[in-house]
């Protein structure tokens, strides 16, 4: 449930972002989507001055809102030149590449399964981006690469959920993702308007929302439980651009998206079955 909660969340933000579209630059629109959210995590940071952090989690902290603001500023380029199906579809990569981090980073097995997961899902993948059929624009590859850099801050969050608060996990994303990306932000700024700002203050109360939301799933269920919920994400990107934007349901990338949900959905059911199985037998 936290996880339908996130997506709802995150795909409201994206129609945001998409009526914006390139009227500002996609750093200046990071940031404040971020400015505007660290008001609302006031009271965990005021506890976080209180208690402090326990050792080794203000690296941690510091590493994942880097590697955030690159995924960012990715994502809010690609959003704005992409239709919001084909970026949700490529961004169905990130569950992916966040369970082949769970290998590398939590020790969890890299079994069959996970590796023909990995295969087909790269291969829906493909079959979204087209490549030799169509140009593969610097919005997809952008896009691709804030799948990536969007994993590797969710594997940092499951880290953290496991000796923080859920919201001052959220805050301190906000205050370092605000931090890097103010200066890139300045080099590029463009005037704001009243209605810009409105509704990127919107964006910092969905994404706040989000990454609280995700933040509980994380501390209250594994990687390979929580993921596969986000794939209800598609459903709600192709009505948005559809009904709000005008945008073509683009056959191949429904394809490209069913693929990845088919195989990461197929691995999540063969996992909690054979974790179901294993805890039914006795103990040696």
């Amino acid at each position: 449930m936290w996880m339908l909660v996130c997506g709802l969340c995150f795909v409201a933000l994206t129609g945001i972002v998409r009526s914006i579209g390139t009227d500002l630059p996609a750093a200046q629109q990071g940031f404040l989507r971020f400015a505007f959210g660290v008001p609302l995590l006031v009271p965990a940071l005021v506890r976080m001055a209180r208690v402090g952090l326990p050792a080794g989690a203000l690296r941690l902290v510091g590493w994942r809102g880097a590697v955030h603001v690159v995924a960012v500023i990715l994502w809010f380029y690609a959003m704005a030149r992409l239709p919001v199906a084909e970026v949700t579809a490529i961004g169905y990569l990130n569950p992916v590449v966040v369970m082949l981090g769970g290998v590398l980073v939590f020790g969890e097995k890299l079994g069959r399964v996970r590796i023909v997961t990995a295969v087909i899902a790269l291969l829906g993948a493909l079959v979204v981006l087209r490549p030799g059929l169509r140009e593969v624009t610097p919005a997809h590859l952008a896009q691709v690469l804030a799948a990536c850099f969007f994993a590797a801050s969710y594997l940092m969050a499951k880290r953290l959920s496991g000796v923080l608060p859920a919201g001052l996990v959220v805050a301190m994303l906000s205050v370092s993702a605000t931090v890097g990306l103010l200066p890139v932000a300045l080099a590029v700024w463009q005037p704001v308007s009243g209605a810009q700002a409105a509704l990127l203050a919107g964006t910092a109360v969905l994404g706040t929302a989000a990454h609280y939301a995700m933040t509980r799933a994380f501390a209250a269920a594994p990687l390979a439980v929580t993921q596969p919920v986000t794939f209800l994400q598609i459903v709600w990107a192709t009505l948005l651009g559809a009904l709000v934007f005008g945008e073509a349901v683009d056959p191949w990338v429904l394809a490209g998206a069913a693929m990845i949900i088919a195989a990461v959905s197929a691995s999540t059911f063969t996992e909690w079955r054979a974790s179901r199985v294993a805890a039914l037998l006795p103990e040696a």
